[in-house]
């Protein structure tokens, strides 16, 4: 059994990733169109009707923005959330399918176990998930200020690790946002960095078991205004080389598209 992971979109102006197993299918956040996520799904070959759930990560609209109508096309999906973030979006889905998770919280959607554990963000209990099946395991982090020791628990054992960078610190400071937005996103609750991407890579590849293949990493949720791919992955290299970590031979690093769906990668 494998896992496998696609993101239809990754960004401030919206996010939505496919995880799937040889079994079950699974949407991770419904940020964008519900068109694009229709498009997406028959693109990776799954008919809505067999999604088994929806997770959604916290209520800003750039991760629930089509929850009223994909909860409604993915009929034999469950929707999953923290009880802050129902509390905010939970009028777009019928009661009966809801089920409210909680930080720490450990549960299967089909043949795949999920885990949730918080991050930290400026919204209400937002959520990171882990997913195992088959002995492998996929880790999605975003929209967190900074890496917990609670999200760094979940990190250190990715095989798929689909890690933020949203910004570069010396861009977002000279930049056109105003003061308290740059402030906002520079916090514990905001967005992480790139350099503290390539910080918490490091972290893990020293964490890392003797013997254990190579993880593959996808950074995300990158800002239009404050970043872009190049800086991004320069930025990480850099870091990972000063620590003596090399791209290539100690791990995999790959960008995801802000605004276009990627391909199906296995783990």
């Amino acid at each position: 059994m494998a896992l496998k992971f696609c993101s239809f979109a990754s960004g401030s102006s919206g996010n939505c990733y496919l995880v799937k197993s040889d079994e079950a299918a699974l949407l991770v956040d419904v940020g964008i169109t519900g068109k694009r996520i229709l498009t997406g799904l028959e693109e990776a070959g799954v008919v809505p009707d067999r999604l088994n759930g929806i997770l959604v990560t916290h209520e800003h609209v750039d991760h629930v923005r089509s929850l009223r109508m994909i909860s409604r096309k993915a009929v034999n999906a469950k929707v999953y959330a923290s009880g802050g973030t129902l509390a905010e979006v939970g009028d777009r889905v019928s009661g009966e399918r809801i089920t409210v998770v909680s930080d720490g919280e450990e549960f299967y959607v089909g043949d795949i176990l999920v885990r949730a554990f918080a991050v930290s963000h400026d919204a209400a209990e937002p959520l990171g998930y882990s997913f195992v099946c088959g002995g492998r395991q996929m880790t999605i982090v975003t929209d967190t200020g900074c890496i917990s020791e609670e999200i760094f628990a979940q990190v250190k054992d990715a095989d798929l690790l689909v890690l933020e960078a949203n910004h570069e610190v010396n861009i977002l400071r000279m930049g056109a946002y105003p003061y308290p937005l740059k402030r906002r996103i520079l916090s514990d609750r905001g967005h992480l960095s790139n350099e503290a991407a390539g910080e918490c890579l490091c972290r893990m590849l020293q964490c890392r078991e003797s013997g254990k293949a190579a993880p593959q990493v996808l950074l995300a949720h990158l800002s239009r205004e404050n970043n872009t791919p190049e800086q991004a992955y320069l930025t990480v290299r850099n870091v990972l080389f000063e620590q003596d970590y090399y791209i290539d031979k100690d791990l995999t690093v790959r960008i995801i598209e802000r605004d276009l769906a990627g391909p199906l990668v296995e783990v």
